[in-house]
C-alpha cells in the first residue's frame, strides 16, 4: 500500500480558529496540505480564527473561514460546500468543537440538556454525515470527544453523556463509509490545558484533575496538551488510516476502559 501523506490535501477543521484546532491546522500545512477551511463558531472567535489563516497562508497553503453554529444543519452543508467549490476537494474532516456543562444533575435544566445536545452530539452527527457526502475517496475523519467517557465522576453527566452518542456516531460511520476507503475515528483527550477547561473548574478541581493522569508528573501542569492530541490526529489522517470505528484515549493515564 503506498504511503499516506498530507501532501496537496485538502480538511475541513471545526473549530480551527484556536486552541486544538488551530495547532491541528498549522500541523496540517507544515505537513504539506495545501488547503484548509477553517470552521468558527461565534463572532468572539472571528479574530483569532483570522489570525490562524493568516499564518496558515504565510507558511505557504490557502485557507478560508467558515463562521456558523453547527448544531444547524444547514450549516454543515454550507461549510463543506464552501471548502469543495473553494478547493476542488475535501480529503480530511476534524471536528474538535463541544460545550461542556459540569452540573449536579438535579441542577440541569432542560435548556442546559439541549445546549449540551445539540453542541455535542447533534452538531457531530451532522458534521459526520456532510463529511461522509463531501470528502474523496480514502479520505479520513475525526471527531474530539473526551477521557470522561471512561470515567465514574459526580457533576458530569450531560457532557460525557452527550459525546457518548458520538462513539456510536463514529462506529456506524466507519462502517457505512469504510467501501470508500475513508476512516472515521473518535479521540478522547484528557482534561486538556486551554480556557475551554478552566471556566467550569474549581481551583480545587484543577489541582486534582493535575495530578489525576499517570503521567501528571512528567507533565508541566500534569493536564492534556493539546501538543499532545494534535500529532495523534495527524496520524490518524495518514499512518494510521488503517485504524478506523475505534475512540482512542489520550489521556496520560487519566481513565481508561
Amino acid at each position: 500500500m503506498a504511503a499516506r501523506t498530507l501532501d496537496g490535501k485538502v480538511a475541513v477543521i471545526a473549530g480551527g480558529g484556536k486552541n486544538l484546532g488551530a495547532l491541528v491546522a498549522r500541523q496540517f500545512v507544515e505537513a504539506g496540505a495545501r488547503g484548509i477551511a477553517l470552521h468558527y463558531n461565534s463572532d468572539a472567535s472571528r479574530a483569532e480564527t483570522e489570525r490562524t489563516a493568516a499564518a496558515l497562508k504565510a507558511m505557504g497553503a490557502d485557507a478560508t473561514l467558515f463562521q456558523g453554529d453547527l448544531s444547524v444543519v444547514a450549516n454543515n452543508a454550507a461549510l463543506f460546500d464552501q471548502a469543495k467549490a473553494h478547493f476542488g476537494q475535501v480529503d480530511i474532516a476534524v471536528n474538535t468543537v463541544g460545550v461542556v456543562i459540569k452540573k449536579p444533575i438535579a441542577d440541569v435544566s432542560e435548556a442546559d440538556f439541549d445546549r449540551s445536545s445539540d453542541a455535542n452530539a447533534k452538531a457531530a452527527f451532522f458534521f459526520l454525515q456532510q463529511a461522509g457526502r463531501t470528502l474523496a475517496d480514502g479520505g479520513s475523519i475525526v471527531t474530539i470527544v473526551s477521557s470522561l467517557l471512561a470515567a465514574y465522576t459526580p457533576y458530569y453527566a450531560v457532557y460525557p453523556g452527550s459525546k457518548a452518542a458520538v462513539e456510536h456516531y463514529t462506529r456506524a460511520a466507519s462502517k457505512e463509509f469504510g467501501d470508500r476507503g475513508i476512516s472515521v475515528n473518535a479521540i478522547g483527550p484528557g482534561p486538556m490545558d486551554t480556557p475551554f477547561f478552566y471556566g467550569q473548574e474549581t481551583p480545587e478541581a484543577v489541582q486534582y484533575h493535575s495530578t489525576a493522569a499517570a503521567l501528571s508528573g512528567w507533565s508541566k501542569k500534569g493536564l492534556t496538551d493539546i501538543e499532545d492530541i494534535a500529532p495523534i490526529v495527524r496520524f490518524l489522517v495518514t499512518d494510521g488510516w488503517w485504524i478506523t470505528g475505534q475512540t482512542i484515549f489520550a489521556n496520560g493515564g487519566y481513565t481508561t476502559r
